[in-house]
């Protein structure tokens, strides 16, 4: 499963949109969009992602509140 299937299943459980996530990272919902197609994320970002949504990042996410690996 590639990352940007991973942070598509965080925002779905997070009932998040990818323009909202995209807000929160200050970028444009274009810029994420573009590199959710590409799969193309520093550790960073990954980082900033996976807090925003109430998450460890690990090379996976695990849900803070259930402990759910995705």
């Amino acid at each position: 499963m590639s990352m940007s299937e991973k942070i598509r299943i965080a925002l779905l459980k997070r009932k998040m949109s990818i323009t909202e996530l995209a807000h929160m990272l200050e970028t444009s919902q274009s810029n994420l969009s573009n590199k959710l197609k590409r799969d193309n994320f520093s550790e960073k970002e990954l980082t900033q992602i996976a807090d925003i949504l109430n998450c460890d990042f690990k090379g996976i996410f695990v849900m803070r509140d259930t402990g759910e690996e995705i």
